[in-house]
């Protein structure tokens, strides 16, 4: 792959993690912050990030050459997307902001530039709104911490072109991750997801069926230990969507609205449709594959307790 030009505006804890990964890539990176001198503090603090992610095994041997290289502090944003193929924002989380920062960037960037938002929560068509020619516009939402999740939310809005989102699923493998598209709405789908877990773990808590502790446990040694290797649909779709339907039915008896059997469930039920075992479910599985399915699950589980054995408990208590 050929490498680009690139802008990172916002050189914080999140900018500035992307513009490390993005330079390790290979990529010419330039950050950009309130300031010329915030900006290059910010370069050096990334250079010794680097330096101790190497020293901890986490980046490759040369990490600290490549981004040394590759890594440039600008005086100015106009200065850092003067030439910039693509331009990823990611200053704070404020309309206000981000739209002051989006005029800035699309009167001084290429008008064939690429212009991404790490934005967790605002509409993109929102922020889409101070964007000359928002064709060029997307979400590109890293997650913390950026150098090492290795899932990217791309998130186009109604009138953002299809080039627009392939310079961003580009700029994303260059650096090892994984893209998934999303359409634009409250949450995306981390956030909706990740928020929903959350607000059913404080009910649970606030109950008092179990403490916060209990519940991290129960979810890191249950059905988050599935999580790396399986989404939901796929843990689904193995457990038997039958026995989904079974266990929303269950749930009904105390919480009749909040746990309503999603109309597409019932739906793959009544057609017989109840996951690997019959060959068909949400994500279609060939029958004939499930043995085989079983013994990866297996082999992942059985791995990842050893990674867990190996790393040790948390330093959480």
């Amino acid at each position: 792959m050929s490498t680009l030009d690139i802008a990172v505006v916002g050189s914080g804890y999140m900018g500035g993690g992307i513009a490390q990964v993005l330079a390790l890539a290979g990529h010419t990176v330039t950050i950009a912050d309130v300031s010329a001198e915030i900006a290059a503090s910010n370069r050096a603090r990334l250079i010794a990030e680097t330096e101790q992610f190497v020293a901890d095994g986490l980046f490759p041997a040369d990490a600290v050459e490549r981004v040394d290289a590759h890594l440039h502090a600008a005086a100015s944003i106009e200065e850092a997307v003067a030439t910039a193929d693509f331009i990823e924002e990611a200053v704070p989380e404020k309309l206000e902001i981000k739209h002051d920062t989006l005029r800035r960037i699309s009167a001084a960037a290429r008008p064939e530039a690429v212009i991404g938002s790490n934005t967790s929560t605002i509409l993109i068509a929102s922020l889409a709104e101070a964007v000359t020619r928002p064709e060029r516009f997307l979400g590109v939402h890293f997650s913390n911490p950026a150098p090492f999740i290795p899932g990217v939310e791309l998130i186009p809005h109604p009138t953002t072109d299809e080039h627009a989102v392939a310079v961003g699923e580009t700029v994303v493998a260059a650096t090892g991750k994984q893209s998934a598209r999303v359409e634009d709405s409250t949450g995306f789908v981390l956030n909706r997801l990740q928020y929903a877990l959350f607000e059913e773990a404080t009910k649970i808590a606030d109950e008092g069926i179990a403490s916060p502790d209990d519940i991290d446990t129960i979810v890191r040694t249950t059905f988050g230990f599935r999580l790396p290797f399986f989404g939901p649909f796929a843990i689904a779709d193995m457990a038997g969507l039958d026995v989904y339907a079974f266990c929303f039915e269950s749930l009904q008896t105390r919480w009749p609205e909040r746990f309503a059997t999603p109309p597409s469930l019932r739906q793959h039920v009544d057609a017989g449709e109840l996951g690997t075992k019959s060959g068909a479910g949400y994500l279609d599985v060939p029958a004939d594959r499930t043995a085989e399915l079983v013994a990866y699950r297996n082999r992942a589980y059985v791995a990842m307790q050893k990674l867990l054995d190996e790393l040790g408990p948390a330093p959480i208590h």
